[in-house]
């Protein structure tokens, strides 16, 4: 796995130091491990973990410059993407890894004591965290590989995000449609879309990062319930 992930990280231009490199190793044996009592990814073979787990989180630093020991909260994080791979990457953020399953944060504490890395865990639905006074508008990125439609991932994490902060949303081919539905939601939450980054990833396919920069405060009655958000997106 050390040179699988060194390789498929140097595709994209990002140099792996040997340290990282086995620190990826211990992700990945862990990851396998967990994954066959608990479902946390049907991608299981080394080389495609190495580029589209590993390599693929990684991309969001090539379009966003993250600012040094920032707070950045990985909002539906599952089995840890791209949370973990950015910390193993860039040890100084500051990590926080949010999910509603408590077994998957189980297993993201083992990881994190397994692979040597800091990362607060919290077990929440994004929309109460959202509401909670501990959580809301205090971080600087919020980040998301989650599957919902923008406009829906935007009511998720934009709450999350401070003032002069960044949404950032890891998505799959050309969004088009998706990105002008998601522009009235958008400013309601107080952001502003600055960026569409699209890419190719080799093997992995097309892949867009959009950056959202928070502008303004997120009005208090967003965001709204979980059956709101779902049933009746912005």
């Amino acid at each position: 796995m050390k040179n699988l992930v060194k390789k498929a990280c140097e595709d994209i231009g990002i140099k792996m130091t040997e340290s990282q490199a086995q620190q990826f190793e211990k992700y990945y044996n862990i990851l396998i491990e967990y994954n066959g009592k608990i479902n946390l990814t049907r991608i299981t073979q080394p080389g495609e973990v190495a580029v589209k787990h590993f390599a693929d989180s990684l991309t969001l630093t090539k379009y966003f410059d993250i600012p040094e020991n920032c707070s950045l909260i990985d909002v539906g994080t599952g089995a840890g993407f791209p949370g973990i791979p950015l910390k193993i990457y860039r040890d100084d953020i500051n990590l926080t890894l949010l999910d509603s399953l408590n077994k998957r944060l189980n297993f993201l504490n083992a990881a994190a004591d397994e692979i040597g890395i800091d990362a607060v865990t919290v077990h929440s639905r994004a929309e109460e965290a959202g509401r909670n006074k501990t959580y809301r508008e205090k971080f600087d990125i919020a980040v998301s590989r989650a599957v919902a439609r923008l406009n829906t991932l935007s009511e998720y994490c934009l709450p999350l995000v401070k003032v002069g902060g960044c949404f950032i949303a890891m998505k799959g081919p050309s969004l088009g449609e998706e990105l002008k539905e998601a522009e009235n939601a958008v400013k309601l939450l107080g952001g502003e879309i600055v960026s569409v980054n699209e890419f190719n990833l080799g093997e992995a396919g097309e892949r867009t990062i959009v950056i959202i920069k928070k502008i303004k405060l997120t009005p208090e009655k967003y965001p709204r319930q979980g059956v709101k958000i779902k049933n009746k997106p912005l």
